[in-house]
């Protein structure tokens, strides 16, 4: 599937900064055998004094960008044609919860594929013991890892409500949980909680979600969102595979990466420091075309 994606980005400041300096993680990379990139550009307005590009610890591009002098807003326009690759259904040859410990054990690499950067708490999602006696009550220790994942994301479906006003950015997995409400990054990190309650490595993605308007209805543009899911180690026969808790499916060709990590900080898409006073505003809009299919 090879789709067409435009996203801006904007922020208003109430004063202009005096000094910015911002890391962007908003450029897809080549993932073989799920995603290439065809065609990019990144446009940053006003244009930065300083632009570097790079890529972090897990592999997801970066691009930094410094202003030496006062800016009063910024966008990020980015442009670009991808294919999206088949995610072929495979046979669950994964250990059961019980072996799990074991298969984890001969896992003796580092790397940033490695599941053990993705077993305990991190900064974004630490030990919850709601989530934790919630995740431990909904499986069973005979089940597959991969049974067990499923599990989770469908019982995270049922228990959660997607409410857009319900939490912040800030918002923890702990109050989401709580509330039993949230967006997409809410359910996420509340399932990686579990999971890693569970003992199953778990990390976070964001990226885009292609939306299917209704039968007869056009598509809005801009109407598509950033999107975030899961990711899970099944153990050496099948590695990690990625789930969508929010719309309680596997993630597929519908599915964009962005960028991977341990939780939100580490795929945030504009992070930075400014020098300002008063409030700001930002907005964005997403438009994620199809080209290969029938309107």
């Amino acid at each position: 599937m090879f789709y067409d994606i435009g996203l801006t980005v904007d922020y208003d400041y109430t004063a202009a900064s005096d000094r910015s300096r911002t890391l962007v993680r908003l450029m897809p990379a080549d993932i073989p055998g799920e995603q290439r990139l065809v065609s990019q550009s990144l446009d940053i307005q006003p244009r930065p004094d300083e632009r570097r590009e790079g890529r972090d610890f897990f592999g997801n591009r970066t691009t930094m960008a410094v202003w030496h002098g006062p800016i009063s807003s910024l966008r990020f326009q980015l442009a670009l044609q991808i294919e999206r690759l088949a995610t072929p259904d495979r046979a669950d040859l994964s250990p059961t919860l019980r072996e799990l410990p074991a298969a984890l054990a001969l896992e003796t690499g580092l790397d940033p594929l490695s599941p053990h950067h993705f077993r305990g708490p991190s900064p974004r999602v630490p030990e919850v013991p709601a989530i934790s006696d919630f995740a431990r009550d909904t499986v069973r220790d005979a089940m597959t890892v991969r049974q067990a994942i499923e599990t989770l994301g469908h019982a995270l479906h049922e228990e959660m409500r997607f409410d857009s006003a319900a939490t912040s950015v800030e918002t923890g997995p702990e109050q989401a949980f709580e509330q039993r409400s949230g967006v997409c990054q809410d359910f996420a990190q509340v399932m990686i909680a579990g999971l890693r309650a569970l003992g199953i490595p778990a990390g976070y993605v964001s990226g885009f979600l292609r939306t299917t308007p209704p039968p007869g209805q056009p598509r809005l543009e801009g109407a598509d969102a950033m999107h975030a899911w899961i990711r899970a180690w099944t153990g050496p026969a099948t590695g990690w595979i990625e789930f969508d808790p929010t719309n309680d499916q596997a993630a597929g060709q519908d599915y964009v990466t962005i960028a991977r990590g341990r939780d939100y900080l580490d795929v945030a898409p504009v992070r930075g420091a400014l020098r300002s006073a008063g409030g700001q505003d930002s907005r964005h809009a997403v438009d994620m075309v199809p080209l290969d299919e029938e309107a």
